[in-house]
């Protein structure tokens, strides 16, 4: 009978090719912080996961449903029934609170009929849209329409609940889907979203016929609730065991979050029709008052009969919600469930009477397995090495391992992995289908494949065996406790100890005397034995005391003679060689004769002699009896367990309140204080009562966490009187704990419970730029700040400053403290103590005071007064809670202003506030003097706005125009020869000022300025594999991607036709196959673009038979040495100018995608990221694209006008293309004065999707930005009637600067209404920023543009060039070194492998010099694949390059190659400025160009089985990513082209009479098959 399971199909015996050793190294991360595991995230909350066997993983988010490979690598994404539009939820689900059910539009996700014979595996989802409708699929194709669907068949209510799986009931039958649905809701409100059918509101659970169009149901397909559907069942799973179909569920009131009964389990028959075979009630109370009556999570473990539950207590609100009991672990036998469903029904309408008894007999569960634990969310059960071990989600985003002994008794669960956001772990965990080594966790809007043990932290061979965990052994070869996988050479089966061979066959140096006369030295333990060597040697003198070589099949000893002249070595390595590994110890027997105890002499290594009581040196002679080296006769010494831990069990039996009465004395606790610790511990704990002084000093605080795990029992630190006493925690995982206070030994009085939670974490400090007198409310955005001990601001030169905070558990404020310094600018750090560590929290700007320039007063009515404070423009965010202002007015008298507003513009802000509820506002305003100002701790009177006398104008103004008349005359008189010679001397100095100025903002600017690099960019968009491999093979020849791109799953693997499939074979003949290649190259009209076509063709045919292919690019390179060496051997792959040198070019690209994509790939997008940011930040003329900033000095815009920054409040239309609730639709967007509205709408949109992560939802053309200005609109365009008309008719684009938009400008982006066009190609006749000649030195009218153009040097501003190098240095080295670095001593395979071979061709034709062996390794990998990545960022990501991006990336491309050359550079100061901007970096890379050589030079060598093994699991990923007819085709029009050559060249040569052969049989079935038009 085949089955297909909600739970993933059972994993093959085989274990899985080994890991690379770098997957290994990267483990070594802690696992809380496994930041190197993959990670998908969808757009919306997951709600459904699903693994095949073959095909990847399946996710559903919203309404979309997206394919992913293994390594979680998106593979295809389509919406329900294929809708368009992007991912995104109909309807906006907020997550209830935990432990409610949630809610999702995805119901069902079920891969069925994989490996069934003769048949393709399918893929059954089941939505809330459509009435609750269900779609089925071919697993291996998404993008093909569905096969079948249907309506009511799963839950149309999002938080209703639906658990199914398909089955057939033998070879032939149909499929079939049993299904168990809430179908119906009883609730008003939630039932209107859906109207199932008047059949299914009674449905419970049904059989599908899922071969029929629309999932037909037969009459006796169903089964109905009891009483006609009055109550709700909430559907948990759906397995299949032993013929039967079991359901787990609970009654819920969906509602009040309630369950009205206990969880059990349903049975139905395995059968077309529903035959109710019982329910039974499941009892996981054990430990909590109320019992658990909620059903979180399900798991089958198949191989044992048994079924694990994750179960929960309903909780209520506030603080008390949760308990450290709230939730359990619960395993149950399915054959006693079997047993003891009874088919009378209470939730069901069964064949037999209702149930009768009030209370039913409930299944008890297997009673060592039960764990308790606060937040358990998920559980997956699964057998290993005869071990069950469980995996376990929790609440708080960890992972937790439980391996279970005889008898299956849980242990104390092992936390193997963590979410750093402590997102909730979803209900359902799913495993990797072939690779045990993973597990796959979805948390939120994530998935993550995490690796389900840390074998890495177990640094001891006996360690990590006693750690019984079956994932885990201890590998010879590497020397550490690793996976099965990655041990090398796991085949072997001597060179892995698992936990079956148990501690005690861990390899261990033993040092024993079997005669008197000499000391023997041997290994002990499991090792190999076939061929070993062993050495004793002294450490002081080198000399060695014994060596030694085993007989074959045994392990070697060593002999050391007892003779006193043995006596006097201290120090010996004993070191035991087995071929590639070995295992060696260090001995220390300097003080042996000082120790007078057995332990203590056998515990440093020495000797105990029984028959002389002494302690000797292990090569003095002793009665072998008597001669001991082991613990065995001081067993007295054992020390005994540490009392600060008591064994594990339930938690604290029999406690039922908090006063305990001892001696007469009664105690009793009331609380502690806090009641939330961090993970660090705590080391002042209050707990208060009565009566503490009364008791002697034996009070103790006992923790219970997890009811699996040993309690901790902390003594009393401190009793401070008689109702106060303070303990200090020790440090503990995150999880809540039961406490209890012991009085003198009596009962424990329990307190309460404790939670240790995660250290806390920062997101955002607002405002983050402050006033340099303090005062001003700052707050800080995060989670788990209520665990903090204090906040601190650290100064560089005042050192750490603590300040008083108010802190919740999502954010924390405090008060600016004053920080006067001589800096106009300085940054602090502000820090978090928890214990004794203290936490990076961000920084905080300090800036100048505020400078108030006046005030005005306006009397609004004669009750109010309004009074505007003038302040220079800053860069604060001042609120209501940080400003006090008092008016000041007659004879000192005073008033409150109550604040209104801050208005910013262009010159000056304005701080609106009013005085209310008086009289007589007018004379108030005439006689006010001052303003008094509290702003934080700044305190400061502000002057009224000061205004001219008309009086004082009146009899200045002739005054004035009497001095002016008289200096005009004598001006005109005495100075009119000298006018000329003065405005050029004007000139002149206006110039040298000009220049002055701006070499001094350059160096300024090199010195100062700061490019604020996003740390986080999302998601890096790469390309897939076929489209990278295309790009590479053809960048010049875009019109073959389509052809070799079509869908492969709908090709017939059987279906390719006999030309084709002849030729295939005829191209494996390695010797026909390099004897075309030679005779084409021949041929004059074989050009060098033939040459690459051919060379790629070839790549895609070979592209599953990389084996093959890496031999014959063997052939051709030994060929083209033998061309080369005949001339000049240092030009030897250094063009593309045969098919060999672009074969290497493919061939490098296949193998190093992988690297490309996991180690370079990152760092190379985050500098186009930083490149475009740097760009961006200054002016770009539209037309030239010509910039500011840039790396290429033709592309530097040094015509560059004066602009500064504009502050943009932008507000985005509600469209429903982006309906969502969380979108944030208000933006404050900095653009440049200067940009034209094309480009600010380039920055609009950016800064839309940095803020929300996801695109606005409509294309750049389909938008426009409006400026609001009170009541009045104004359309901004690039080209309107405003626009100005230079003097020669063309036309300057509009900027932000020609609509007078100042900052605080708000900006609306709306969607056209008119039918939208493409973007507008600017032509000749208009210009933006560089200005046609005869405009140059002229005004430019206009009132935003007056003024003269200023004089401009292009010189001036190579200093750009500089500053842009500067910003984006750190990025481009990380770049350069993540491309030349071994990480972890490893080089990719294909790398180390070509470089081996090139140095043995070197070395075959006697070359010496060793400069002739670096060029060709530089002319194969950089020349050859890495500069052509460097410069075609394109080829990798799904990113547009600009011709301005394509300059700047040259530069960089350039300076790579500079790092691989031999020449010395001889740069003068008339060089080139691209050579002169790396030139004091590029000898540093050269040494670490020559150093990344000489270590892949130094790496042992790769063995042909290595490589061959990696070539073809590359081979195997690429099967099916291409069609290889159309390769193949296009070789053999080549081949026809020149068929005459070729054939005369295969009669020529020896042994291709065959060949020849198949050659005109080819031929033959191609002009065959041309006949009759099937090409």
């Amino acid at each position: 009978m085949e089955v297909s399971r909600r739970r993933a199909p059972p994993r093959p015996p085989r274990p899985a090719a080994p890991l690379p050793l770098l997957a290994c190294l990267l483990a070594l991360a802690a696992p809380g912080r496994g930041a190197d595991e993959p990670v998908w995230r969808a757009e919306q909350a997951i709600g459904a996961i699903a693994v095949s066997r073959a095909d990847g993983v399946f996710v559903a988010s919203g309404s979309c449903l997206d394919q992913l490979d293994y390594s979680l690598e998106r593979r295809l994404s389509r919406l329900y029934r294929d809708r368009a539009g992007n991912c995104t939820e109909p309807v906006s689900l907020a997550p209830p609170a935990r432990p409610r059910p949630g809610s999702s539009f995805s119901k069902l996700l079920l891969p069925y009929r994989e490996g069934a014979a003769g048949l393709g595996g399918l893929l059954l989802t089941g939505w809330t849209f459509g009435r609750g409708a269900c779609e089925v699929r071919p697993l291996g194709n998404l993008s093909l329409s569905s096969l079948r669907n249907g309506t009511e068949v799963v839950s149309c209510h999002p938080q209703g609940s639906t658990a199914g799986v398909v089955f057939r009931l033998g070879q032939g039958s149909p499929w079939y889907l049993a299904v168990a649905a809430t179908y119906a809701l009883p609730e008003t409100e939630t039932s209107s979203r859906c109207n199932p059918a008047a059949s299914d509101r009674q449905t419970a659970i049904a059989i599908k016929n899922t071969e029929r169009r629309s999932f037909d149901t037969d009459e006796l397909g169903r089964l109905k609730l009891h009483g006609g559907g009055a109550g709700s069942l909430h559907f948990v799973d759906a397995f299949l065991w032993n013929a039967s179909v079991y359901f787990p569920y609970y009654p819920y009131n969906y509602t009040s979050g309630h369950a009205a009964g206990w969880p059990s389990m349903a049975r139905i028959a395995q059968s077309v029709e529903v035959k109710f075979q019982g329910q039974a009630a499941l009892d996981c109370g054990h430990g909590h008052p109320d019992g658990r009556r909620l059903l979180l999570s399900s798991s089958l473990v198949e191989a044992l009969g048994v079924w694990a539950g994750v179960f929960s207590a309903a909780t209520g609100e506030g603080p008390e919600r949760r308990s450290p009991a709230t939730t359990a672990l619960c395993l149950f036998r399915m054959s006693e469930i079997q047993a003891r469903a009874k088919n009378c029904s209470r939730d069901f309408e069964g064949p037999e009477p209702s149930c009768k008894e009030d209370q039913p007999e409930k299944v008890q569960p297997i009673a060592p397995s039960t764990m308790i634990h606060s937040d358990l969310t998920s559980v997956y059960g699964t057998v290993v090495m005869n071990r069950a071990v469980l995996f376990l989600g929790t609440g708080d985003g960890q992972l937790l391992k439980v391996i279970l002994g005889e008898n299956l008794t849980s242990n104390c669960p092992e936390v193997i992995y963590e979410i750093k956001e402590e997102t909730p772990v979803f209900y359902k965990l799913v495993p990797h289908p072939e690779k045990n080594i993973y597990i796959y966790l979805t948390a939120g809007k994530e998935v993550r494949r995490v690796r389900v043990a840390n074998c890495h932290k177990h640094k001891s061979c006996s360690e990590c065996l006693a750690a019984a965990d079956p994932h885990c052994g201890w590998c010879h070869s590497l020397q550490r406790c690793t996976f099965k996988d990655d041990c090398v050479h796991p085949e072997n089966s001597e060179n892995w100890l698992d936990i079956s061979s148990g501690a005690k066959m861990c390899p261990q140096i033993h040092i024993s005397q079997r005669s008197r006369d000499k000391t023997t030295v041997t290994l002990v333990g499991s090792v190999s034995p076939r061929h070993s060597g062993c050495v004793v040697k002294n450490v002081d003198t080198g000399r060695e005391l014994c060596k030694g070589k085993s007989a074959p099949n045994e392990t070697c000893t060593c002999s050391i003679p007892t003779t006193a002249s043995y006596k006097d070595v201290l120090v010996v390595d004993v070191t035991f060689s087995f071929g590639s590994w070995h295992l060696s110890k260090r001995f220390n027997f300097t003080n042996c004769s000082s120790f007078r105890q057995c332990p203590a002499c056998i515990g440093t290594g020495c000797a105990w002699c029984k028959s002389e009581r002494k302690c000797i040196h292990p090569f003095t002679a002793c009665s072998p009896s008597d001669y001991y080296r082991n613990q065995e006769p001081c067993q007295a010494a054992v020390e005994k367990p540490a009392p600060s831990k008591t064994a594990g069990g339930g938690g604290f039996e029999g406690i039922k309140t908090n006063r305990t009465t001892r001696g007469g004395q009664v105690f009793s606790v009331k609380s502690i204080e806090p009641q939330k610790i961090s993970t660090l511990g705590k080391s002042n704990v209050i707990v208060t009562g009565a009566n503490f002084t009364r008791a002697s000093d034996n009070i103790v605080m006992i923790l219970k966490g997890t009811s699996t795990c040993d309690k901790d029992v902390v003594r009393v630190s401190h009793v401070l009187n008689d109702t106060h006493m303070k303990f200090s925690l020790p440090s503990s995982r995150k999880e809540m704990k039961d406490v209890c206070i012991q009085f003198d030994g009596g009962n424990c009085s329990s307190v309460g419970s404790l939670s240790y939670i995660a250290l806390p974490r920062c997101s955002l400090i607002y405002p983050a730029t402050t006033w340099i007198s303090g005062g001003q409310n700052i707050t800080i955005m995060g989670r788990n700040f209520d665990v903090i001990d204090n906040l601190i601001i650290s100064h560089e030169l005042k050192g750490n400053i603590n300040v008083s905070e108010q802190c919740v558990a999502t954010n924390c404020s405090f008060s600016a403290p004053t920080l006067k310094t001589s800096k106009v600018r300085t940054n602090v750090m502000v820090k978090l103590r928890v214990q004794e560590t203290y936490l990076d929290c961000g920084s905080l700007q300090y800036l100048e005071d505020p400078r108030f320039t006046g005030y005005r007063v306006d009397p609004e009515v004669d009750t109010e007064l309004e009074v505007k404070l003038l302040k220079e423009n800053d860069n604060f965010n001042i609120s209501k809670k940080d400003i006090e202002i008092t008016l000041f007015h007659g004879e000192n008298k005073q008033l409150n202003c109550s604040f209104e507003n801050i208005t910013r513009n262009q010159d000056l802000t304005t701080i609106l506030c009013k005085v209310k509820g008086i009289r007589a506002a007018s004379s108030i305003a005439t006689s006010s003097k001052r303003v008094h100002v509290k702003l934080g701790n700044l305190e400061l009177d502000v002057e009224r706005e000061s205004v001219a006398s008309p009086l004082y104008f009146l009899i200045g103004l002739p005054i004035l125009l009497v001095i002016v008349i008289f200096a005009v005359a004598v001006g005109v008189t005495r100075h009119k020869s000298k006018e000329l010679s003065r405005k050029q001397s004007q000139q002149l100095e206006l110039l040298e000022s000009e220049l002055r100025k701006e070499i001094r903002d350059g160096f300024a600017e090199l010195q100062m300025d700061k490019l604020d690099v996003v740390d986080s960019f999302g998601t890096v968009p790469f390309l897939d594999y076929k489209h990278f491999a295309l790009r590479t093979f053809f960048p010049e020849s875009g019109g073959f991607t389509h052809i070799f791109t079509e869908d492969m799953h709908n090709r017939d693997a059987n279906a390719k036709n006999e030309s084709l499939t002849a030729l295939d074979a005829l191209i494996c003949n390695k010797s026909f196959l390099v004897t075309v290649i030679h005779t084409l190259e021949k041929q004059k009209n074989f050009s060098v673009k033939d040459r690459c076509l051919f060379a790629s063709f070839l790549t895609i045919a070979l592209q599953t038979k990389l084996v093959y292919l890496t031999s014959i690019l063997e052939v051709l390179t030994r060929d083209l040495m033998e061309q080369s060496s005949n001339m000049q051997p240092k030009l030897m792959l250094r063009r593309t100018e045969s098919v060999v040198e672009k074969l290497l070019t493919n061939w490098m690209s296949v193998c190093l995608s992988g690297f490309l994509r996991e180690t370079v790939g990152e760092p190379f997008y985050l500098l186009v990221t930083t490149l475009n940011q740097k760009i961006n930040k200054g002016p770009v003329d539209v037309i030239t694209c010509k910039a500011l900033y840039t790396l290429n000095e033709d592309w530097l815009l040094w015509q560059v006008p004066e602009f500064s920054t504009v502050a943009l409040n932008v507000v985005f239309e509600k469209i429903p293309e982006n309906d969502s609730a969380d979108v944030c639709r208000n933006i404050s967007v900095n653009v440049l004065d200067c940009d034209t509205i094309g480009q600010a709408k380039e920055k609009i949109f950016q800064a839309f999707l940095s803020k929300n992560g996801s695109p606005y939802g409509l294309q750049l053309n389909e938008i426009c930005l409006e400026l609001q200005v009170g009541t009045r609109q104004k359309e901004l365009l690039d080209i309107d009637s405003s626009s100005v008309i230079l003097e020669d008719g063309i036309t300057k684009l509009n900027t932000i600067g020609h609509y007078e938009i100042s900052n605080g400008s708000t900006i609306k982006v709306f969607k056209k209404i008119a039918n939208f066009t493409s973007d507008v190609e600017y032509s000749d006749d208009h210009c933006h920023l560089i200005l046609p000649d005869s405009e140059a030195f002229q005004d430019v009218q206009g009132k935003r543009h007056r003024g003269k153009h200023k004089f401009k040097v292009k010189e001036m501003y190579l200093t750009k060039l500089l500053s842009t190098k500067v910003a984006i240095h750190s990025v481009l080295e990380k770049l350069f070194r993540s491309i030349w670095s071994l990480p972890n001593s490893r080089a990719p395979f294909a790398i180390k492998y070509f470089f081996d071979f090139l140095d043995a061709q070197a070395e075959n034709k006697k070359i010496t010099d060793p400069d002739v062996v670096h060029i060709w390794k530089t002319n194969s990998l950089p020349l050859r694949f890495w500069v052509n990545i460097l410069k075609n960022p394109q080829f990798v990501f799904d990113i547009k390059k600009t011709p301005h991006i394509d300059g700047c990336l040259s530069v960089i491309a350039q300076a790579f190659m500079d790092a691989f050359s031999l020449t010395e550079q001889q740069l003068g100061k008339e060089a080139p400025t691209n050579k002169l901007l790396y030139a004091k970096d590029i000898p540093t890379y050269k040494e670490e160009v020559k150093s990344y050589y000489k270590a892949i030079r130094d790496l042992p060598p790769l063995s042909p089985l290595e490589m061959e093994e990696f070539l073809t699991q590359e081979s195997k990923k690429h099967e099916n990513e291409f069609n290889e007819e159309v390769a193949l085709t296009e070789i053999y029009k080549y081949i026809v082209k020149y068929f005459d050559e070729i054939l005369n060249k295969l009669e020529r040569e020896r042994g291709l009479e065959e060949a020849q052969k198949q050659l005109l049989h080819v031929k033959v079935l191609f002009d065959e098959k041309k006949k009759c038009k099937w090409m």
